[in-house]
């Protein structure tokens, strides 16, 4: 039985960055995977499909450009979904070989097959070729998510699909209905709206990415609908039924939705049924997500958990940390992070981005505090790029000028938002953004119009004004 220091179980980016970490420290490491390639959902059906996919759909729609060369301007008349994976593919591949390069560097074995607990210190792996049993005093399971299913949406994978069956439609349907309003409808409701498509968008709450700060997601929304998005709010669906060559959404109210396609992008359900998690003495909830303390350790102290499946925020860039993290405490080593502070990034069409506390937040919490907004349409660079509809706001305490929150919506958003994360996270002021010189022409240059906006409110009530 061959022993390690660690196992990881998944090769996302939660278990890739685990291992990383534990072979940096000179632990013996291994992952085990399940699918033929590495990179879990991360790579080959989730965040880096659908990124690239939104790249595609912008360039061939002409998106960027069409406030320059007007609203007809396309790349590329008719577009295919053959486009769109085409640099899909490309893509994944390329990515894939970069973590197999990784892994192979820093002399960690990969074990290919379904991993299974025998015991707390004990995992089987099974695949063609058989079952073996290995050893370690610590596992890391960063199995992330898989599409949720409902009794109530049969999904066929023709015309009823999820999240992950988006390539594999043979044709860009002409009506699309989305089911869910969380990031991953939203960002394939802008994908599919941008190309051309009519989409009915369904959520049952009341408003659309609740957790995001209400102005950036009422601007989403006004793009939305200008992109002839149909939203149907406080909605659900009762059931889904094939008619002819397309499909029915039948809802609570007694609503009949149609179209060609329904996507049913409502929840994650984490990737722990083949586990065997019972014979480790861990549970997962009915989400199948897993319980950890604030060191992402379970309830048995030498197995760890991270990544989506212990659930929110379930962000890529978080499920890195948070397995670098894992590895750490571990092995006892000395890092840092700072979870209070991480970074957000919806990229829906345009993308949103943020950090640090929303007015409602700050307002529940009676925090006095002030906005400055800067829009892109004042900014050289929004001009030159064709993008007028963008807006940057900072949030900073009214006594103490220091920045609590950075809120972007426009092209660049996640990019343009880590200016405003390290002025943030080092405690800095919103005086800070006055006093620095920006390269002209740049979207940075909003930081420096949204700090003037904010602090001129302050001096007119200081004036008395």
């Amino acid at each position: 039985m061959q022993t390690y220091d660690l196992i990881v179980i998944g090769s996302g980016p939660a278990g890739q960055r685990a291992a990383i970490q534990a072979a940096k420290a000179g632990k013996r490491v291994a992952v085990v995977e399940k699918r033929e390639v590495i990179g879990g959902a991360c790579i080959n059906t989730g965040t880096i499909p659908s990124k690239t996919m939104r790249e595609a759909v912008l360039h061939f729609s002409g998106y960027q450009y069409q406030n320059i060369y007007g609203i007809n301007y396309r790349v590329k008349e008719k577009i295919t979904m053959a486009d769109l994976s085409f640099r899909v593919q490309h893509v994944i591949k390329t990515e894939v070989d970069v973590t197999q390069a990784q892994l192979s560097r820093n002399n960690i074995d990969v074990l290919s097959g379904q991993a299974s607990f025998v015991d707390a210190t004990h995992i089987a792996v099974e695949n063609s070729r058989g079952r073996s049993e290995y050893e370690a005093p610590h596992t890391i399971i960063a199995t992330g998510t898989k599409p949720a299913i409902s009794p109530r949406v049969p999904i066929n994978g023709r015309t009823i699909i999820n999240s992950d069956q988006i390539l594999q439609l043979p044709d860009i349907p002409r009506t699309l209905i989305v089911v869910g309003g969380g990031v991953i409808g939203v960002e394939y409701t802008c994908m599919f709206a941008t190309l051309g498509v009519r989409v009915i968008l369904i959520e049952k709450r009341p408003r659309l990415l609740e957790f995001a700060d209400s102005e950036m997601v009422e601007a989403l929304s006004y793009h939305l609908r200008d992109s002839r998005v149909t939203m149907r709010l406080n909605e659900e669906v009762d059931s889904v039924e094939e008619v002819g060559s397309g499909v029915v959404a039948n809802l609570m109210s007694k609503k009949k939705i149609s179209g060609d396609c329904l996507l049913y992008a409502v929840g994650r359900q984490g990737n722990v049924d083949e586990l065997n998690l019972a014979s480790a003495g861990i549970e997962a909830d009915n989400r199948g997500r897993i319980k950890v303390d604030s060191d992402f350790r379970t309830k048995q102290p030498n197995i760890f958990a991270a990544g989506d499946v212990i659930g929110f925020p379930s962000l890529a860039s978080v499920s890195m940390e948070q397995g670098r993290i894992a590895a750490g405490r571990a092995f006892d080593l000395a890092l840092h992070s700072n979870p209070e502070n991480y970074p957000y990034g919806i990229y829906t069409i345009p993308e949103i981005s943020f950090i640090g506390k929303t007015e409602e937040q700050l307002t529940d919490e009676d925090v006095p505090y002030e906005v400055g907004v800067a829009y892109y349409r004042e900014i050289a660079r929004g001009q030159i790029r064709g993008d007028t509809t963008g807006r940057l706001k900072l949030i900073f305490h009214r006594e103490t000028r220091d920045l609590l929150g950075v809120h972007i919506i426009g092209e660049g958003a996640s990019e343009l938002l880590h200016i405003g994360q390290a002025v943030l996270i080092l405690g800095g002021k919103v005086d800070y953004f006055v006093d620095t010189v920006f390269n002209y022409p740049t979207l940075a240059e909003c930081y420096k119009a949204a700090a003037f906006n904010g602090l001129n409110k302050l001096s007119r009530f200081q004036n008395g004004i």
